[in-house]
């Protein structure tokens, strides 16, 4: 088992770092003006990646904060995986010349498989992680403001048969709610696909969620609001991490 990752997120709209609630663009809550200090906040805790997520880009199908991923690869060692509004092997290239680590891609996943799967054969499985956005177990598309017909379970058979390994799964109702993570729902996912590497998304509340994420196999767990609330502590995770 590899080492799980305790990923902080920074979500970015009009370069300030926001949270969204179930994903509504207008029920946004500013926590920092500056995301590259909120960037070092988390490094200086002792964490190690970052889940960096272009809002504006997800809602406008084209990368927008791409100065803000420079910044934070340039001014900072976090390992960090980038998604919103890369709907084009120039923008995938982009991000990826930037520093992005790995680049989150969901909505082209969805909706231009084969471009996906190209990227896939050119950039390696390493490089590309499978945003799986779910709402009531449907996959969601275009920043979670359209619901497509694919369950997540069709979804991931088909992915992980073209040799998809890195998935982050979102539940959208979960989402900036604070509500506990969809651990049920975890589990049973990797009881269908045990060999990827699946990180849990949406609604981690407190620190002892993530003891048990980590103690039910998951690769890592993304943790937003949680932090920005107070409710767990970045030191808390950031020895954590280090222990991992």
């Amino acid at each position: 088992m590899n080492t799980f990752k305790i990923i902080p997120a920074i979500d970015i709209i009009d370069g300030k770092c926001v949270r969204l609630t179930m994903g509504d663009y207008a029920q946004k809550k500013t926590y920092s003006e500056n995301p590259v200090e909120m960037a070092k906040s988390f490094e200086d805790a002792g964490l190690k990646y970052l889940h960096l997520v272009d809002l504006d880009g997800a809602k406008s199908n084209n990368v927008v904060n791409l100065p803000i991923l420079q910044k934070i690869v340039k001014e900072t060692n976090l390992i960090v995986d980038f998604g919103g509004g890369i709907k084009s092997t120039e923008a995938l290239e982009l991000v990826l010349e930037a520093g992005a680590n790995q680049v989150t891609v969901g909505s082209m996943a969805v909706k231009s498989p084969m471009l996906f799967f190209e990227w896939l054969d050119k950039y390696g499985s390493e490089r590309l992680i499978l945003g799986a956005d779910v709402r009531n177990e449907l996959i969601s598309i275009n920043g979670w403001q359209e619901d497509s017909s694919v369950t997540i379970y069709d979804f991931l058979e088909q992915y992980t048969q073209k040799g998809v390994r890195h998935v982050v799964c979102t539940d959208i109702a979960k989402d900036g709610m604070l509500a506990g993570a969809s651990i049920d729902l975890y589990m049973n996912l990797l009881m269908a696909f045990p060999r990827i590497d699946l990180i849990a998304s949406g609604g981690v509340t407190t620190f002892e969620e993530v003891l048990e994420l980590k103690a039910a196999g998951l690769a890592g767990a993304i943790i937003g609001k949680a932090i920005y609330e107070g409710n767990i502590a970045i030191e808390q995770l950031g020895k954590l991490q280090q222990s991992c």
